[in-house]
C-alpha cells in the first residue's frame, strides 16, 4: 500500500517561497506509469492541481502556476519537493502529494493526510 506524506512549514510570508517535501513509502517514485502531483485546496474553494513529475522524471504544470512553480524529487530518498514562489495570501491552502495516472483529479487514487500551509505575515 502506497503512502504519502506531506512536510514542510506551516507559514509562509507573503513573497517568500513555499518549500514542500512529499515521502513516499510502499512504493517506488520511479515505478511506471505514475505521476506524483502536488493538488492543493484554499480555505472554501475546490481541489487544483498544481503540476508533477512522472515516474520517468518528465514534469508537468498547471499554466496559471507555472511561472511560480517548480517540482522535483529525489529518487534515493523517495520523496518529491515543491516550491512555489511569491506566494501570495491567495496560495493559502491545503497541499496534498497525491498519485496518479493523469492530469484530472478523478485519476488520483492515492493521498497524503495533507498540509496545511498559511501565508500571512
Amino acid at each position: 500500500q502506497v503512502q504519502l506524506q506531506e512536510s514542510g512549514p506551516g507559514l509562509v510570508e507573503p513573497s517568500q517561497t513555499l518549500s514542500l517535501t512529499c515521502t513516499v513509502s510502499g512504493g517506488s517514485i520511479t515505478t511506471s506509469y505514475y505521476i506524483w502531483s502536488w493538488i492543493r485546496q484554499p480555505p472554501g474553494k475546490g481541489l487544483e492541481w498544481m503540476g508533477g513529475i512522472a515516474y520517468d522524471g518528465s514534469t508537468y504544470w498547471n499554466p496559471s502556476l507555472k511561472n511560480r512553480t517548480s517540482f522535483s524529487r529525489d529518487t534515493s530518498k523517495n520523496q518529491l519537493s515543491l516550491q512555489l514562489r511569491s506566494v501570495t495570501p491567495e496560495d493559502t491552502a491545503v497541499y496534498y502529494c497525491t498519485r496518479g495516472a493523469g492530469f484530472t483529479i478523478a485519476e488520483y487514487r492515492y493521498w497524503g493526510q495533507g498540509t496545511q500551509v498559511t501565508v500571512s505575515s
